[in-house]
């Protein structure tokens, strides 16, 4: 090995192990670790740049800022208003129809403002309609993230993916190009939830009492992995008109990206200004609702994803992995990939994962002389799919505590859904993503 590689070796396994010891934010490491890597040359100023002003740092950056000033419209608190005269009239049938709007709309938005919205709202419903609030908590938390990987956009762990694959040589994917594949892994995992989740999550009867109400800013939720949503946390007055012009600048930049007019990246960013322009959101609101937090871990692992390239660290890692695979057919070396990305997605973050195991997916792909897209959206939907642990995404942490749930609860109802949108995933992986 180079000295090269040594160093950026030996920052990964620092920074690995620090976001397991989980006892210093994930943004510090992940930015102390490309640091030490700017420091000692193995990337170099410009690619440090590069990485701080990435399309998926400027596109997430953008949504954040929209996400928030449909947040200060009061549109998404009268929206939830509405969904609890639902659930009263419908009973348990609208708890289900409300988590499911919930999925639906974190395919455009970003989960962690949905949950921490969303979240009270279905424990306080359910506690009047006499139903225990731990049977809805945990899948309102999955229902997000399955929703989440039906576009490009739902997540941040996709916009990281096509974002490394980009600087790989390969061709970005389109907003929509994605959602065969998450929509089937979506609705395996939704049928899951709705069939067997309630029956896993029966509590003594002493636990069905979920905790009284945790403002967002109080949730201990340890890192930077979780995100902010302190920013989220105050309800809001309805403002109709700011509310629409919101809206209708989300549909066109999405529109515009969908139909290739421009890159998302272009049409959020200029969302965002617009906005600005516009007086829906002031610039200072515009800033608070970044979550800077969240861009500088993902530009801090890009950089460490940078280094892993000029170094050869990745190709050596997929020459490692192709060993193993050597002779299999492609849809065993995809199997094998998704299940490594999943248990690297339920001790880490998902940028973490991302940035580890895209270059190693694109090399895997060419040694097998055959197309990277499949390999790609392996990594998407693994990187987020982790249901397994309360760690495994964001969400999960913020359910966590408002619920009053045991760690097992998570392994119990999780691990299945792991297998069961696994098995969704890579069946509709070969189906529209050919070899």
């Amino acid at each position: 090995m180079s000295v090269d590689q040594i160093l950026t070796l030996l920052v990964l396994a620092a920074v690995v192990a620090a976001l397991i010891w989980d006892r210093l934010r994930a943004d510090v490491v992940a930015l102390t670790g490309a640091a030490v890597l700017l420091m000692a040359g193995v990337v170099r100023p410009g690619e440090v740049q590069g990485a701080f002003a990435s399309p998926a740092i400027l596109a997430l950056a953008s949504l954040f800022v929209i996400a928030y000033a449909l947040e200060l419209s009061g549109l998404l608190d009268r929206a939830i208003a509405g969904a609890v005269q639902l659930c009263q009239r419908l009973g348990s049938g609208g708890m289900w129809l409300l988590m499911a709007l919930c999925g639906g709309a974190s395919a455009f938005l970003n989960n962690t403002p949905i949950v921490v919205l969303g979240a009270p709202v279905v424990r306080d419903t359910a506690v009047k309609l006499g139903l225990a609030p731990k049977r809805y908590l945990i899948p309102l938390s999955y229902i997000t993230v399955l929703g989440g990987c039906c576009t490009l956009i739902g997540t941040s762990t996709n916009l990281l993916v096509n974002d490394m694959a980009r600087v790989s040589g390969q061709a970005s994917f389109g907003i929509f190009e994605i959602a065969p594949v998450g929509i089937a892994a979506a609705l395996a995992g939704g049928l899951y939830l709705f069939l067997v989740s309630g029956k896993l999550l029966r509590a003594d009867e002493g636990d069905d009492d979920a905790e009284q109400p945790i403002l967002p800013g109080q949730l201990e939720m340890g890192g930077a992995q979780v995100g902010n949503a302190e920013v989220f946390a105050e309800p809001r007055p309805f403002a109709p008109l700011k509310a629409a012009a919101a809206l209708g600048v989300f549909a066109g930049a999405v529109a515009l990206a969908t139909f290739d007019v421009a890159p998302i990246a272009a049409t959020a960013f200029a969302g965002a200004v617009l906005l600005i322009l516009l007086r829906v959101i002031t610039a200072d609101e515009a800033y608070s609702g970044l979550k800077a937090e969240i861009l500088m871990l993902i530009a801090g692992m890009v950089v460490i994803g940078i280094a892993m390239e000029e170094s050869g660290l990745a190709f050596a890692a997929s020459e490692l992995l192709v060993g193993a695979t050597d002779g299999v057919d492609p849809v065993v070396a995809l199997i094998v990939l998704y299940l490594a990305t999943t248990i690297l997605t339920e001790l880490l973050s998902n940028a973490t994962v991302a940035v580890l195991v895209t270059p190693v997916a694109v090399a895997l792909a060419e040694s097998l002389g055959v197309s990277p897209r499949p390999f790609l959206v392996a990594v998407m939907m693994a990187g987020s799919l982790a249901f397994a642990t309360p760690f495994g995404y964001q969400t999960n942490a913020i359910v966590y505590q408002m619920g009053n749930y045991r760690y097992m609860d998570f392994v119990r109802v999780g691990l299945p859904l792991n297998l069961v949108t696994g098995v969704a995933a890579v069946v509709a992986i070969g189906v529209f993503f050919p070899f």
